[in-house]
């Protein structure tokens, strides 16, 4: 059992979570962009653009969600990882 003084994690990147933020963002505030893709061609096997685009973008979400998740949960893995470390190191001493 763990006291409250001592560290669950170590101290945090901030790039993996920078990267994460942006991709997330991006994959949220672009579908909200409606004027740039509010247009009807090119079609796409008689779709409209405007729908086709949309369409486009569930994967392409769906691919920066992984990745975003990925990069958290490896930076917090390394963060479990590091304190770990150092209360074995503090145990042996």
């Amino acid at each position: 059992m763990s006291s409250p003084d001592v560290p669950t994690r170590g101290p945090a990147r901030p790039g993996p979570y920078i990267v994460a933020g942006i991709l997330l963002a991006i994959a949220i505030l672009v579908p909200l962009l409606v004027p740039v893709y509010s247009i009807d061609q090119p079609r796409l096997a008689g779709m409209p653009f405007f729908y086709w685009y949309q369409m486009l973008w569930v994967p392409i979400t769906a691919g920066m969600v992984g990745v975003s998740y990925w990069l958290v949960t490896k930076e917090d893995r390394r963060r479990r990882e590091a304190a770990r470390g150092a209360r074995t190191e503090e145990q042996e001493q």
